[in-house]
């Protein structure tokens, strides 16, 4: 992992940081490199749950990092996109979730937040989007959605838990004691239980264009990246018959 993004496993669960407080854990190429890391490492760990923070109070993530000149490919390291994630992963919140970091609780299965939390997605007044927002449609109320979206304004904590985009609002800094509170009666439930029943539910979900198409690349990139893929193009070079292994 990096310092960007820290991983720590306690009891089978994965507490995953973003850890730039210093700027407003806003994402930059550092973070999309780390996060897309922790949800690797999480898949191939013994943990049975993720909570996902952001280091300090002031905020969750401010979105991308306006020092960062690429534009962030969150299909990349949301988790349920490019990188399926069938572990229930717990979002604890606090002070501003801007932009693209909103992607990341929307993608959450559960999500607990402070009363200071504010959620505004402002793309729509900045000039530029990468459309995995749209997913919210499906998640909360059509019209809530779209107000966030469209109009760029500020939602309460109190608000988001009246849509249903939280599960429960916390005292200031109290908001990941009560998600770890979640982890730890999920850690003890059935893993194969859980695993199917968020599966199930996932693809119960009407799907945005861009969850669409990532779910479309990665089964592209598993083929793209396989050992079958080189074998195929070592044996035409060497003008014999391929011996593939399905792997």
């Amino acid at each position: 992992m990096s310092q960007a993004v820290t991983y720590e496993s306690n009891n089978h669960i994965a507490l995953i940081t973003i850890n730039r407080p210093e700027r407003l854990n806003a994402i930059n190429e550092e973070v999309e490199i780390g996060l897309a890391n922790a949800w690797r490492k999480f898949n191939n760990s013994n943990d049975r749950v993720a909570v996902l923070t952001g280091a300090g109070e002031k905020a969750f993530s401010v979105g991308k990092d306006l020092e960062y000149k690429a534009f962030p490919e969150y299909r990349r390291f949301v988790p349920g996109c490019d990188i399926e994630v069938r572990k229930p992963i717990i979002a604890a919140v606090s002070g501003w979730c801007i932009g693209g970091a909103i992607t990341l609780v929307q993608m959450a299965d559960l999500c607990v937040a402070s009363e200071t939390t504010k959620f505004t997605y402002p793309e729509a007044k900045l000039g530029f989007a990468g459309g995995l927002i749209a997913g919210l449609v499906s998640r909360i109320p059509h019209k809530v959605a779209m107000e966030l979206m469209l109009l760029g304004e500020e939602i309460s904590a109190e608000r988001a838990y009246q849509v249903g985009l939280v599960n429960k609002l916390t005292p200031p800094g109290e908001h990941l004691k009560e998600a770890l509170v979640y982890a730890k009666r999920l850690a003890q439930n059935a893993p194969l239980v859980l695993e199917m029943l968020k599966t199930f539910g996932i693809r119960t979900l009407p799907k945005s264009p861009i969850e669409t198409a990532s779910f479309a690349l990665r089964e592209v990139d598993l083929v793209k990246d396989s050992a079958d893929r080189t074998e195929g193009l070592d044996s035409l070079s060497s003008k014999r018959q391929p011996q593939y292994q399905g792997k």
